[in-house]
Order: C-alpha cells, then structure tokens, then sequence
C-alpha cells in the first residue's frame, strides 16, 4: 500500500526556505510578545487588548486548518511518513497530536517534520523517492498563507495604524511591521512555488518568477493595509470593525455562492470560505475553477472602490490637513492609486507572458509496473490493461484543486 504513495525528496532551495520560515515563525513570536509588553507599559490597553485578539484568533483558525487536515490523512500517508519522519509516531497519538494544536504548536511540529524530512535528503546517499514531502509542503504552505492573511496582513494593518496616528516609528512596532511584511512575502513565495510544483512544466519553477509573484501581489496589498490603517487611525475602533464585518460578509457570500468542495467534512468546508473571505479582504486568490478573469475583474472594482472610500473617510475625519510622514493627502492617494494600477498591470502581465498552459499533475506511482516486473514470461498476445491508479489522498486532492484554480 505504501509503495503507491512515494516519498520526495527536498532540493536545498526548498530545505533552505523552510529554514528561513522556522526563523521567521520564532522571529514572529519575539515580535508579538515584545509589542504585547510595549502596549502594556505604555497602558494602551485597547490596542494591546486587539493585538492580543488578533493573536490568538488567527492561531486558532490556523491550528484547526492543521488539526482537520491530520484527521483527513489516508493511512498510506500515515505509513510512508512512519518509514522517514522519526516525530510520526507522535502525530498517531490523537491525544497528543490535540494537546499540541490546543496548546497553539501544531504548526511548529508540522515545520520540524518538514525539516527532517529535508535534513534527510539532503545528506542521506540515496535520497528518498518523489511523493509524500511535496503533499506535507504543500499542505505546509497553505497553513503559512492562511496565517499571513488571518494574522500578519492584520497586525500590519494594525501597526501601521498605530504609527499613521503617532506619526513616529517606534523601534518595537517598526521590528513588528518589518517581521509581519517579510511573513506575507515569504508565504506569497512558498505558495507559489507550491503550485509551480505541480504543473507539467516544472521548469518555470525559478526564483525570478516568485519574486515577480510576490511583486504584484506586495503592489496590491500595499495599498490595501495602507487605506484600511490609514482610515482605522482616524476612526473609533467600532466603525473599522462594521466595515470590515460587512465586507467579509459579502465575500463571504460571494464564496459560499461558488460552491467549493475543498475541505472533506461540511464543517471544515464552512471554515475555509469563512477563511477564503477574510484573504480575500486583503488579496485575491482564486477557488473555483473557470471564469477566473471575470471574477477577479469584479474583486478588483469593488476593493479599488473600498480603497477610495477608506481615504476619503481617511481624509474627511481628519481635523487637520492630513498628511502622512510629511506627505500630503493627495500625494497618498496618488500613490495608493499609482501601486494599485500598477499592481493589476503586473498581475495581466504575468498572466499573460509567465502563467504555464500546460496542465496540472499529481504523480501517482503507478502499480502496475511493478506487477509485471514480478512475471518472468509475459504473454504480449494477450491484451493487458493495467489496474486504475489508486484513487487521490486527501492532501493530493486538495493540491490537485489548489492548483487547477490557480492556473485556470
């Protein structure tokens, strides 16, 4: 049964990335522990208070995507990771596997077997088979763009609130601003690399492609934090709050109105498009596959029109001439329009030029090879069709889907 889901091995460019994530994930946790104390001790309890919730929100949203993920595993995953990752016999310990995502560290054990699957290839003679690790980093980056979304898009949002409203930078929230934009970068790379991964043409994987990835989407977000904050330091807290409700609700709506089937059990699917909304507050990403361009058109309209009703509140609310660091309104709305269009031109361009054409792939070892390397004499007169391939594991179907919408 193992023999049907092979095993990967990791190229040092991959071992090398999921080193910096392991020191990006410590460096976050620093960062948010350090601006905890600093809002304390200057008793800014109602911004300590919402850094607070946005912690610990978006790691639970991000333990539970890992916790479903562990119960959807096939028991062929199971076994192959059981022959390569020495911490897989403590992910078939449920109790123990519970206690680590109650306890907020599921993803962190998901990175430390992804790193000794990688330290493995990277320094055994014979290198383990293509398979299982790509699903496991595959499913790794997934949980990383999910926590960009749900918690560093945020609390970038949030300090760059913060410091729109000072108008000075200060060196904790500055650290915490640079560890939140290097997170959305580096998991905007991991994911597209990802899906790369899966196509055909497995030699468009290169880092010129990611970073030109990561450039359009930085040009769009940008923006986006910059107006949301920007509205979000002139505004009660309450008012930033409905106008975010109603716009998830919205997409919200919008997702559930698509149909997706990318979770395996109905609950897990209503947490995603609950999840799907909230990424789409800050960035675009496909879930359903077809009309894509019309969909991403529309998105594009209704967050370019959000963005200019965030700065005309930005501006209207203000009891001064508003400026940010010295820069006039205009010259703010300037550049938030000039990124944004800059942003879209990008995302056609690559569209257009870079996007593969070939086909998604999910390797599957085919059996039946190996069960006529067993037969001495063959008989070719006969007509031998080969047994179906084994139907896709969780984590291949969810690459499968992932992958399909985003190149469709």
């Amino acid at each position: 049964m193992a023999a049907s889901f092979p095993c990967t091995s990791c190229c040092s460019s991959d071992c090398i990335l999921n080193i910096l994530a392991l020191v990006f994930f410590l460096s976050d946790v620093v960062s948010d522990v350090l601006a905890v104390v600093s809002f304390y001790q200057e008793q800014a309890y109602i911004s300590m208070g919402a850094l607070v919730f946005l912690l610990v929100g978006s790691s639970v949203l991000v333990q539970a995507f890992s916790w479903l993920w562990y119960n959807y595993r096939s028991e062929e995953e199971r076994n192959c990771l059981d022959r390569y990752a020495y911490l897989e016999k403590y992910f078939k310990n449920r109790c123990f596997l519970g206690a680590l995502h109650v306890c907020q560290m599921g993803v962190f054990l998901r990175l430390v077997c992804m790193m000794e699957i990688s330290w493995r290839n990277l320094t055994s003679s014979s290198p383990l088979t293509e398979g299982i690790a790509v699903y496991l980093t595959h499913d790794l980056n997934l949980l990383y763009l999910i926590e960009a979304f749900a918690e560093s898009a945020p609390q970038l949002t949030f300090m760059t609130a913060v410091i729109a409203h000072r108008q000075d930078v200060e060196w904790v929230t500055g650290f915490k601003t640079v560890v939140s934009l290097s997170a959305i970068a580096l998991s905007v790379v991991l994911y597209h690399r990802s899906m790369c991964s899966l196509h055909e043409c497995k030699t468009q994987i290169t880092w010129t492609l990611s970073l030109l990835y990561f450039l359009w989407n930085f040009l769009l977000i940008a923006p986006r934090v910059v107006a949301v904050a920007l509205a979000a330091s002139v505004l009660p807290p309450g008012a930033i709050a409905i106008h975010f409700l109603f716009l998830w609700l919205a997409l919200f709506l919008w997702v559930w109105r698509q149909k997706t089937h990318f979770m395996d059990s109905p609950t897990g699917e209503w947490l995603y498009r609950a999840t799907v909304a909230l990424v789409w507050y800050f960035s675009w990403f496909n879930v359903t596959k077809g009309g894509s361009r019309g969909r991403s058109i529309i998105y594009h309209a209704v967050i370019a029109a959000d963005i200019t009703l965030l700065l005309t509140l930005w501006w209207w609310q203000s009891h001064r001439d508003p400026s940010l660091f010295g820069m006039t309104a205009w010259g703010v709305v300037i550049l938030e329009a000039v990124s944004y269009t800059m942003g879209v031109l990008a995302k056609v361009a690559y569209d257009k030029l870079f996007r593969p054409m070939e086909s998604v792939t999910v390797d599957r070892m085919p059996r039946f090879e190996e069960e006529v390397s067993k037969v001495d004499d063959v008989d070719f007169s006969v007509s031998v069709l080969p047994p179906p391939l084994p139907p896709l594991t969780a984590s291949q179907r969810r690459m499968q889907m992932l992958a399909e919408h985003f190149y469709s």
